[in-house]
């Protein structure tokens, strides 16, 4: 009966095309990875002294770094890539691999040593200024997100294609919900909760390991090792 429904076939038909199933697995690696609501524990202990005002502040620095220096790398990725030599299936393998371990720390429900590295939140407490570093770079654009955009900009045909508008719209998507989740980090806290945060965590870390997968399977089926189907 689901499947005479006009509804629900459009619906089908739509969630098969190819900028859809685009966008979708765009915003879904990158925003993982970025993963602000596992950053909310760091930042209000980078915080505890700080008034409102100043948190926004912060927020809004490390959401901007976030989004200038994923921009950054997905506008020039593909120079990147010819600069060096790479080839995007070596580049899939080695963004799966890295995929892989932070999903598994997150699985865990803990953040990354890629992420946040031990005391990088003690000296950022001490900073008077900690949203640029690290809170921008590497807590919230850290090698994790910055390989996850390389790997989609290595599929994108051409630099200005449909593809790579899906690219820049979810790193500004992810940076505006990064700001709004750290901004008001103690109200998402007491909404959720430390185990609802958990739990989120876990969910998406489930998901990154995935993608993970899935980038060891398209960069080994574009080295030949797995037959194409």
């Amino acid at each position: 009966m689901l499947l005479n429904n006009p509804a629900a076939t459009a619906f089908s038909e739509l969630s098969q095309a190819p900028i859809v199933r685009f966008s979708v697995l765009a915003l879904s690696s990158i925003f993982f990875l970025v993963d602000p609501l596992a950053a909310i524990p760091s930042f209000l202990a980078i915080t505890q002294h700080a008034d409102a005002a100043r948190r926004r502040r912060m927020a809004r620095k490390g959401a901007i770094t976030c989004y200038i220096v994923l921009t950054s790398f997905a506008v020039a990725g593909q120079l990147i890539f010819r600069m060096f030599g790479i080839t995007l299936p070596a580049f899939e393998v080695a963004g799966g691999l890295i995929l892989l371990l932070i999903g598994l720390d997150m699985l865990e429900a803990r953040r990354s040593p890629t992420q946040e590295t031990t005391g990088d939140t003690e000296e950022a407490t001490a900073k008077e200024d900690a949203g640029i570093v690290p809170l921008g770079i590497p807590m919230l654009a850290g090698p994790g997100a910055i390989s996850s955009v390389m790997v989609l900009v290595g599929q994108v045909p051409k630099l200005w294609d449909w593809e790579m508008g899906a690219i820049l719209g979810s790193i500004t998507i992810t940076a505006l919900v990064s700001y709004w989740v750290l901004a008001g980090a103690g109200r998402v806290r007491g909404v959720l909760g430390e185990t609802g945060i958990r739990i989120l965590v876990r969910i998406m870390g489930l998901l990154l390991v995935a993608l993970a997968m899935q980038y060891f399977v398209n960069g080994f089926t574009d080295l030949g090792l797995i037959p194409r189907h």
